[in-house]
């Protein structure tokens, strides 16, 4: 108990105390790194696998793109490259949307939500191990609270102030 009280003495950004941004950072990389390498040979990458599962989930008339860039918490030009290249390989179709004029309503085609269900299996096999460094009792606990901090930083992105640059 000691070292707790030792650390916490520390001020919060001192390199002997853990840290959020390194610590999100680290697992984002090793988990984006463990999943493009056991989906490679699918040629879906962890982007387009996420866009797959949010169409999946979402609308089943589709999605503007707006909505799925807010529900991948990506940004639009980097969702608007990813869909021409899913567009392309045939596996989601962009039409006019019905009451704006411009935006498009963009569905999961069949090859797509094939190629999304042959990865799901690997995305839930990768996610099954990962959690495994944690007690089975703990899991849903970690996960729940991983989607407060998650939502915290969102709120805190969505606070800040803008640069006019």
């Amino acid at each position: 108990m000691p070292e707790k009280a030792e650390s916490e003495s520390l001020p919060v950004d001192s390199p002997q105390r853990r840290r959020l941004p390194l610590l999100l950072r680290r697992a984002w990389y090793g988990l984006n790194q463990a999943f493009r390498r056991r989906i490679a040979h699918t040629g879906v990458t962890p982007d387009q696998f996420t866009a797959m599962r949010t169409l999946t989930e979402g609308d089943p008339e589709g999605m503007t793109q707006r909505e799925l860039t807010l529900a991948m918490s990506s940004d639009p030009n980097t969702v608007a490259s990813l869909l021409e290249r899913m567009e392309d390989a045939g596996w989601v179709d962009r039409k006019p949307h019905e009451r704006d004029r411009r935006a498009y309503r963009i569905r999961l085609l069949p090859a797509g939500r094939q190629r999304f269900e042959e990865v799901r299996e690997l995305a839930i096999g990768l996610q099954s191990d990962i959690l495994t460094v944690l007690p089975e009792s703990e899991r849903e606990t970690f996960l729940a609270q991983l989607d407060l901090v998650a939502t915290g930083c969102r709120k805190a992105a969505d606070e800040a102030p803008r640069s006019r640059s």
